[in-house]
C-alpha cells in the first residue's frame, strides 16, 4: 500500500525518486525557486485557521528550509520547529535573520544536530523524528513538504504525521494541481483524493482555497496551469 493512486491519476510520477543528495544540491546551487522571502500569502491570510484564538503554540515546519514564516509565528510568542536535511538552508536562515543559535547533537539520531531556542530547527531526515524526540504539535504549516516527498513514501509521511500532531491541532497542508503527465516533479502533483486517503482515516479534511499560481516557470516545464491548493485538517 504505497499510498500512490492509479499510474492515471499522477502520471509517471508514481516511480519518480529525488534522493537526498539531489535536494542537498538545489541548495548548494541555490536552484531553491520553492523558497518565498516575503513569506506565503496562504498563511497570512489564514493565519487565524492555525492559530484558532490560541497563544504560546508549538507549531511544526516539516521540510523548512529557510522559511521566513519561521520567524514570524516565533516573534509573535510561538516555539518553532522544523525539520530539513540541508544544513545550509537552516544556516541561512539563522544568517538572513541575524539569530544567534547554538548547536547540540540530538542523542537519538546518529549524525543530527539541532539549532536550539525559540525556534529549534532538526538537520535530519524527517523520518528520524518521533515525538518521543520533538514532542507533539498544536499546529503545523506543511507548505512545499507533502509535494517534495517522493511519491512512494507518501504513506510514511503522513502516518509519521499523525502521531506528531495534539488532538486540538490544526494542519494547514499546501498542495499543488497540475498535469503530472507534463511535469515529473517535484513539487508532485497530490490530487484531492490522496489526501483523502493518506488523512482521511484521522481527519476531517477542508479545502479552504485553491489559487491560481501559474508562471513563466511553469511554463518552462511545459505546463499550462499550476494551482496551489490549502487544505485544514483536523482531528476528528
Amino acid at each position: 500500500a504505497s499510498g500512490v493512486p492509479g499510474g492515471s491519476d499522477v502520471g509517471s510520477q508514481k516511480d519518480r525518486v529525488v534522493s537526498e543528495e539531489e535536494w542537498l544540491r538545489k541548495w548548494e546551487t541555490g536552484n531553491v525557486g520553492f523558497h518565498k522571502e516575503r513569506g506565503h500569502p496562504l498563511l497570512q491570510k489564514y493565519l487565524d485557521v492555525l492559530l484558532n484564538g490560541r497563544t504560546g503554540l508549538r507549531i511544526f515546519f516539516p521540510l523548512c528550509g529557510k522559511a521566513v514564516e519561521m520567524k514570524w509565528l516565533a516573534d509573535m510568542g510561538h516555539s518553532v520547529v522544523g525539520v530539513e536535511v540541508s544544513e545550509q538552508a537552516l544556516r541561512e536562515f539563522f544568517a538572513e535573520h541575524g539569530l544567534q543559535y547554538r548547536e547540540e547533537p540530538v542523542p537519538e539520531i546518529s549524525g543530527a544536530k539541532n539549532a536550539s531556542g525559540n525556534i529549534s530547527l532538526y538537520c535530519c531526515s524527517i523520518y528520524s523524528l518521533s515525538s518521543s524526540i520533538v514532542g507533539k504539535f498544536d499546529g503545523v504549516w506543511d507548505r512545499g513538504a507533502l509535494v517534495a516527498v517522493n511519491p512512494r513514501d507518501r504513506q510514511r509521511y503522513a502516518s509519521l504525521m499523525v502521531t506528531l500532531m495534539e488532538k486540538n491541532s490544526s494542519y494547514l497542508l499546501v498542495t499543488v494541481s497540475y498535469d503530472p503527465n507534463k511535469h515529473k516533479g517535484p513539487p508532485f502533483y497530490v490530487p484531492e483524493s490522496e489526501i483523502k486517503s493518506l488523512f482521511g482515516n484521522h481527519f476531517e479534511i477542508k479545502c479552504l482555497q485553491k489559487v491560481d499560481d501559474f508562471s513563466d516557470k511553469h511554463r518552462q516545464w511545459g505546463l499550462d496551469y499550476f494551482l496551489e491548493v490549502l487544505y485544514v485538517l483536523k482531528f476528528l
